[in-house]
């Protein structure tokens, strides 16, 4: 896990998020990162609307590489952390874990990548991103 400031979100699990077994469906677990993702932005000020109408950027998920350890299951509330592993001029690398109480659940590193909006070309990510980020 990097030594950055990491950023946690409880969510809980709905019907939705399970398969018939009352088991989180192991696609569900990209949809609890990226709330985790979207609520670090926020709690950093940066709504992604607000990004783009003040930019013309747009972030977008370029890889994923998820570990699923132990399942969750309906009814559970989970944690879900996201912390910068990797800075780029052009792209972050965000660790991700979901937790339940003290039992690490999945784990994984997703890429997000800065694009223009207009024309979903590679760019730099906006300075006013960069400002906020942790150190």
């Amino acid at each position: 896990m990097p030594t950055h400031a990491v950023f946690r979100h409880p969510i809980r699990v709905y019907w939705e998020d399970t398969d018939a077994g009352g088991i989180v469906f192991y696609a569900n677990y990209l949809k609890f990162f990226e709330r985790a993702r979207t609520e670090w932005l926020r709690a950093l000020g940066i709504g992604q609307q607000a990004l783009r109408d003040a930019t013309g950027a747009i972030l977008i998920v370029t890889d994923t590489r998820v570990r699923y350890l132990r399942p969750a299951r309906l009814d559970d509330w989970i944690e879900v952390s996201a912390a910068v592993a990797e800075r780029g001029r052009a792209s972050l690398a965000l660790a991700q874990q979901a937790w339940r109480g003290e039992e690490l659940l999945a784990e994984g590193e997703i890429r997000i990548g800065c694009v223009d909006a207009a024309t979903l070309r590679p760019r730099r990510l906006p300075e006013a991103l960069l400002e906020r980020l942790p150190a």
